[in-house]
């Protein structure tokens, strides 16, 4: 995610299927609160936060696994 590049109009959070993400209590350099993780292990790697974001300021990348998980 790249905080300082969101306009704050939440699109990512309203639209994702499986609520992953909320409004965060930080504030970036454009004065806005930036969408925060906030369920991890429920996304589903759908990659639509990506696709609606008006700024290209999300992005999915799906974690790589250590050690025989």
């Amino acid at each position: 995610m790249l905080k300082d590049q969101c306009k704050g109009c939440g699109f990512c959070i309203q639209y994702c299927p499986k609520k992953v993400l909320e409004e965060s209590d930080e504030i970036n350099a454009r004065g806005v609160h930036p969408p925060r993780v906030v369920d991890e292990k429920n996304c589903i790697l759908c990659s639509f936060c990506t696709a609606i974001c008006p700024d290209f300021a999300i992005f999915v990348k799906e974690k790589q696994c250590k050690d025989g998980c």
